[in-house]
């Protein structure tokens, strides 16, 4: 194989959105049967050139070529058809439907739907490690599986070419060491693949080479063997690599959090999704939960939320039951709110930064009070926000759907401490952002923690975790099984906890 052939090869892609240009001649040359890193902060382009390759969009300018010749994709369907699949970050699965059924939906006319199709499958099914049936429900399947079907979905339509689109975000360690050993096995076989992680320590494990893009253009590629994670950060974002580690304790004994006995019935008459939950969080602490995505995480972040209603146990806030109290009115008691869906849960796309600085906020000072909005008030807070917390945008009235994700991350957390919140309840507040809006956040939420803010952590980052929090607590069917230390644990010991592996 010589340097010119290439599966992929993109050459002075640019890309212009009102306002800002996404990617700015950006070049980006991928070996057949390699694995390709391509790493960035948010808002440096990924996701836009992504969407490009994948036919999701056009280019202004620039060249796609696959296997050497010159393609234009109007649609994901032509990319496919080029032999180009995509994995996205959030898996697009029918959890009511079986294995073969997610895998046949809108592939139909491929293999059929009879004997040839049930081979095929099979014959994916091994190449990608599935030793779930075709016929069991996906429901019932967990993290790890549930990413092998989305990988074996591009396969079945004929991809040659695979974008894995940040596809650790939600593994423990032992599912990221089959994952990999998936790929590469895959790599053997003659795939190709483009892995986008801001995961650097895989990012080198995995990758045979790295093309970094910062702020729309390409900065240039590296060689895992030769470059350190620092020299990749610098390379990112222009700093250092940052670290969750926080070293010197701030609890105390001041009670803020307490569940007792908590239950949530499964409403399709399943197991219960939480059985008992008990637990404290104290001012100036963090406590972090951990475990498998699946296990009760949500469950617990929503009931105590007040968004579920459950059917047994308590949630008292500062010694008060607000168990029938409603979200709102807990929000009113100095509850804050980072949820792990920001899109669903925490911003309105088509609403400019200011409206969406009011969200959680409309009944209290000085947004809101006896039925009124003072506009000017949110105006000028949201401006606090974006400096305070470093929201790239070219102003207050800019769409929240126009800004990266961790842009749109960095509003969230700026506006959920605003108005000096007694307790922080936060879902995975680093998920898919870079390194640089990681160190922001976390410097924020150790900031709030040292002032006495109490903390729950849900985070799949088992890095995070351990850094951040003061107290280690593992969920696992909608119980919490067990506790550890994060100044002695490890994240392989933690996985092995969470998956019910070890006592």
């Amino acid at each position: 194989m010589t340097e010119q052939q290439h599966a992929v090869e993109l050459r002075g892609i640019t890309k212009r959105f009102p306002g800002v240009v996404a990617n700015d001649r950006v070049d980006l040359a991928v070996r057949s049967g390699e694995v390709h890193a391509l790493c960035g902060e948010n808002g440096a382009g990924k996701s836009t050139l992504m969407k490009i390759l994948y036919g999701m969009q056009a280019p202004d300018e620039g060249t796609i070529a696959v296997g050497g010749e010159p393609v234009h994709f109007r649609t994901p369907a032509d990319a496919i058809a080029a032999g180009i699949g995509m994995v996205h970050q959030h898996f697009m699965l029918a959890d009511n439907l079986t294995v073969a059924e997610n895998i046949l939906l809108g592939a139909e006319k491929r293999h059929g739907m009879g004997r040839a199709a049930r081979t095929r499958i099979a014959e994916l099914s091994r190449t990608v490690g599935l030793s779930a049936g075709p016929e069991l429900l996906v429901e019932h399947l967990g993290v790890a599986d549930r990413q092998r079907i989305e990988i074996l979905k591009v396969l079945y339509r004929g991809a040659r070419t695979v974008i894995l689109d940040e596809p650790t975000a939600v593994l423990v360690p032992q599912e990221v060491d089959e994952l990999f050993a998936t790929v590469r096995s895959m790599q053997a076989d003659g795939y190709t693949f483009l892995f986008i992680s801001h995961k650097l320590d895989e990012v080198r494990a995995i990758a045979d080479r790295i093309t970094v893009i910062r702020r729309g253009r390409t900065v240039g590629t590296a060689d895992p063997g030769s470059v350190t994670n620092s020299q990749l950060a610098e390379m990112m974002v222009g700093s250092e690599l940052p670290s969750p580690e926080t070293r010197e304790s701030t609890v105390t004994d001041r009670e803020v959090l307490r569940v007792e006995g908590l239950g949530l019935p499964d409403p399709a008459g399943g197991r219960d999704l939480l059985d008992g939950v008990d637990l404290v969080v104290h001012a100036g602490e963090v406590l972090g939960v951990a475990g498998v995505e699946g296990n009760g995480q949500t469950e617990l972040v929503e009931t105590i939320m007040g968004m579920r209603a459950h059917a047994r146990g308590r949630v008292l806030l500062s010694g008060t039951d607000v168990s029938g109290l409603s979200t709102m009115a807990r929000r009113e008691h100095g509850v804050g709110y980072i949820p792990e869906d920001r899109t669903r849960h925490a911003l309105l796309g088509d609403q400019p930064l200011w409206a969406n600085r009011i969200l959680g906020f409309q009944s209290r000072p000085p947004i809101g009070g006896r039925g009124l909005i003072d506009r000017a008030a949110a105006r000028a807070d949201t401006e606090r926000i974006v400096t305070g917390f470093d929201v790239r945008t070219p102003g207050i009235d800019v769409m929240a759907s126009a800004l990266s994700g961790g842009n749109q991350q960095k509003l969230v957390v700026g506006r959920e401490l605003s108005g000096d919140p007694v307790l922080l309840i936060a879902a995975h507040p680093t998920r898919g952002v870079d390194v640089g809006a990681q160190a922001g956040i976390w410097a924020e939420l150790r900031r709030a923690r040292a002032a006495g803010l109490a903390v729950l952590l849900v985070s799949a980052d088992l890095d995070e975790l351990i850094g951040l929090s003061d107290t280690l607590a593992v969920i696992l069917d909608g119980r919490l099984v067990g506790t550890a230390d994060p100044a002695t644990v490890t994240p392989e010991e933690l996985g092995t906890k969470m998956t019910g592996a070890s006592t």
